[in-house]
C-alpha cells in the first residue's frame, strides 16, 4: 500500500515538472514573426460620452483582418474604448491601407475611416512594432427597434392611465417584451435590436429599490410601537379639530422632513400617519395623503438628499448640500406656500365633510386610544432612524449610496429588537411597487438605449441656439413635463451631459443656472402624474393596499395645474435671479 502511495505521488510530481517545463516553453517562446499592430481609441456620442459594445472592424488593403486575441471581434468596453492587436505577413506595413469601421444597433454605422499607422520600433525578435490611435463618433439613427421600443413606452403609459390592467403588469410585461423583440427578430435584423438582458437588468436602479425597501422595513417595525397613531392624536390636538388647519400642517410637517430625509421615505413614514386621522375624520385618506406627497416633492427638491435626481446631479456635477440649500430653499418654500393653498381649495369639499363633532371629547378618546405601546423598541426604531439620517447627510462624504445606509439601518434594527425579517418582507415590503419599478427602469432603458430619450435632450440643446434665457426655459419645461410622464430619476441621468456640454458652451452658464433648471423641472415636473416620481408611486402603491384607490386620471386632475404653477414660480425665479 505504501509503495504504491509512494508511486502515484512520484507521478504527480513527475507531471508538474512536465507541466511547468511546457509553461516555460510557452512563455519563451518567440512571438510570432510578422508585422505586430496595436490599434486603440474611442468611440463616442456627439457629446462626447463613450458608448459601449461598439463592433470594430479593422481593414488592411480593403481585407478584414481578425485580432491575435481568442475573440473574433473588437467590442468597445462600458467607457467607449477599443485596444486590439494584429500580427500581419512581414513587410505589409507600412504601406499597407489601414481602415476601421464601427457598427452598433440605432447608431449610424461609420464607413471605413483611413488609419494613420506609426512606426514604433521592435520587438527581440526583429519584428516591426506598429501603432494607431483612431477615435471615432457615431449619430444616432432610427431603426425598427427605435419605434417599437418608443410604442411600448407609449403603450406602457396610456394602459396605465386608463387602468386597463395593474401598473405592475404592465410596466413587467412591457420590459418583457423588449427583450423578447431583441432576442428574436433582433437576432435576425440587427435593426429590431433594442436592448440584451445584461443592460436592461444594468438600467434597474438598485439604489431606488434598496432605498424603498429599507425605509418599508423601518416603517413596519414602527408600526409596531404605536407611534403613527400617537402621531395622529398630537397633530389632530395641535389643529383643534379644524381640518384645513390640519391639512396644511401636514403639508409643511411633510415639506420640512423630506428635505432632511429623502421624500420617499416621509412618505412611507407619513401614510399611517395620515390614514389613522383621516380614519378618524371619515373623509378619504387620499384628501390629506395627495397634498401631502405633493408637499414632500416640493420639499425635496430644496436639498441635495431632499429627491433622488438632485442627488444624481450632485454627484455628477460635484455640487455640495449648501449650494442647493442656497439655490432652492427660497424658491421651494414660496411654491410650498402657494400650492398649499391651492390643496386647501381644492379639497375643501372634503374637508368640510369631515366628522368634527365635540373636539375637546374626540382629543380625550385619541389621547387615550393612540398611545405608545412599545416604547423600548420606538426608542430602538428612533435611534437607528436618526442614525440613518445622519448616513444620509453624509452620504457624499463617504461616497457611499444612499440605500446602504437605508439597508445598514433597518436590518441593524430588525437584529437589535428580535423583530422577524421573514414577517417584514412578506407583509411590510410592498413588492408590488417595487417590481413596477424595476419594470418601468427595463422599458425606459429600451428607450434610452435606441435614442429616444437622448432625441429629446439634444432637442434641447439645438433649440437653446447658444442663449442662456433660452436653455433655462427649455431645459426648466422640457424636463418637467418629461418627468411627469417618464420617472425623473432616468431621464435627469439622460440630461446630465446634455446640461453639463450647455454649461461649457452657452455664456453665462458658468454659473451653473442650468443644474438648477435641471433639478427644479425634474422634480417638481414628477408632481404633475402618480407615476412621475418614485414618492408618488409609493404612496398609491400603499393607499391602494389599505384600500384607497385612485385613477390615473384623478390623481393627474388633482395635481397636474398646481404642477404647472410651481414650474412657473420656478421659471420666473431663474429668470430674475439669474
Amino acid at each position: 500500500m505504501r509503495q504504491r502511495m509512494v508511486f502515484c505521488l512520484n507521478i504527480l510530481i513527475f507531471l508538474l515538472i512536465a507541466g511547468l517545463l511546457a509553461a516555460s516553453a510557452v512563455l519563451a517562446a518567440p512571438a510570432p514573426a510578422g508585422d505586430h499592430l496595436a490599434i486603440s481609441g474611442m468611440v463616442t456620442n456627439p457629446m462626447g460620452k463613450g458608448i459601449k459594445e461598439v463592433e470594430v472592424e479593422v481593414l488592411v488593403n480593403g481585407r478584414h483582418v481578425k485580432p491575435t486575441a481568442k475573440e473574433a471581434e473588437v467590442i468597445t468596453g462600458k467607457p467607449g474604448g477599443f485596444v486590439a492587436d494584429f500580427i500581419l505577413p512581414p513587410g505589409t506595413l507600412p504601406a499597407a491601407k489601414v481602415e476601421v469601421k464601427a457598427a452598433k444597433p440605432s447608431w449610424k454605422s461609420i464607413p471605413a475611416t483611413p488609419v494613420k499607422v506609426v512606426e514604433a520600433g521592435a520587438d527581440a525578435q526583429g519584428n516591426k512594432l506598429f501603432q494607431a490611435v483612431q477615435n471615432l463618433t457615431l449619430n444616432r439613427t432610427t431603426t425598427a427597434g427605435f419605434w417599437i421600443a418608443s410604442l411600448i413606452l407609449l403603450l406602457v403609459y396610456v394602459v396605465i392611465s386608463l387602468e386597463l390592467m395593474h401598473r405592475t403588469l404592465v410596466s413587467f410585461l412591457g420590459a418583457a417584451l423588449i427583450i423578447f423583440i431583441t432576442y428574436t427578430l433582433g437576432h435576425w435584423d440587427r435593426s429590431f435590436y433594442i436592448i440584451s438582458f445584461d443592460d436592461a437588468i444594468g438600467a434597474i436602479d438598485l439604489n431606488v429599490i434598496f432605498l424603498l425597501m429599507g425605509m418599508m422595513i423601518f416603517v413596519g417595525v414602527m408600526k409596531k410601537t404605536g407611534m403613527f397613531q400617537f402621531l395622529a392624536y398630537k397633530a389632530y390636538a395641535l389643529a383643534k379639530g379644524n381640518v384645513f388647519v390640519l391639512a396644511f400642517i401636514l403639508q409643511v410637517i411633510t415639506a420640512v422632513v423630506s428635505a432632511f430625509l429623502d421624500n420617499v421615505t416621509t412618505m412611507l413614514l407619513m401614510i399611517p400617519v395620515t390614514i389613522e386621522i383621516a380614519v378618524t375624520l371619515k373623509i378619504n385618506p387620499l384628501a390629506l395623503l395627495i397634498p401631502e406627497v405633493f408637499a414632500s416633492n416640493v420639499g425635496g427638491t430644496a436639498t441635495l438628499i431632499g429627491d433622488p435626481p438632485n442627488i444624481l446631479i450632485g454627484s455628477y456635477a460635484g455640487l455640495s448640500f449648501g449650494q442647493f440649500v442656497t439655490n432652492l430653499a427660497l424658491v421651494c418654500t414660496v411654491c410650498l406656500i402657494v400650492t398649499s393653498f391651492f390643496f386647501l381649495w381644492w379639497q375643501k369639499k372634503d374637508y368640510r365633510g369631515a366628522e368634527v363633532k365635540d373636539v375637546a371629547r374626540t382629543i380625550a378618546y385619541l389621547k387615550t386610544e393612540y398611545q405608545i405601546t412599545n416604547k423600548k423598541l420606538m426608542i430602538q426604531s428612533l435611534l437607528m432612524l436618526g442614525f440613518t439620517i445622519l448616513l444620509f447627510a453624509l452620504h457624499g462624504l463617504f461616497h457611499m449610496p444612499v440605500s446602504v445606509a437605508a439597508l445598514v439601518g433597518s436590518l441593524v434594527l430588525l437584529a437589535i429588537s428580535g423583530e422577524d425579517i421573514v414577517e417584514m418582507l412578506e407583509h411590510e415590503v410592498e413588492w408590488p411597487t417595487l417590481v413596477f419599478f424595476i419594470g418601468l427602469f427595463m422599458v425606459i432603458a429600451g428607450a434610452e438605449e435606441t435614442g429616444l430619450i437622448q432625441m429629446i435632450a439634444n432637442w434641447v440643446k439645438d433649440l437653446s441656439g447658444g442663449n442662456l434665457t433660452t436653455a433655462i426655459i427649455l431645459v426648466l419645461w422640457v424636463s418637467a413635463i418629461a418627468s411627469a410622464f417618464i420617472d425623473n430619476i432616468p431621464f435627469t441621468a439622460t440630461m446630465l451631459p446634455i446640461v453639463a456640454f450647455l454649461n461649457q458652451t452657452i455664456p453665462g452658464a458658468e454659473s451653473g443656472v442650468l443644474w438648477w433648471s435641471l433639478a427644479l423641472g425634474a422634480c417638481l415636473g414628477g408632481n404633475g402624474t402618480m407615476i412621475g416620481a418614485s414618492a408618488n408611486v409609493v404612496t398609491v402603491g400603499l393607499s391602494e393596499k389599505a384600500g384607497y384607490h385612485i385613477s390615473f386620471m384623478a390623481y393627474m386632475k388633482a395635481c397636474w395645474w398646481p404642477m404647472m404653477i410651481t414650474v412657473t414660480i420656478a421659471m420666473v425665479y431663474l429668470l430674475i435671479a439669474y
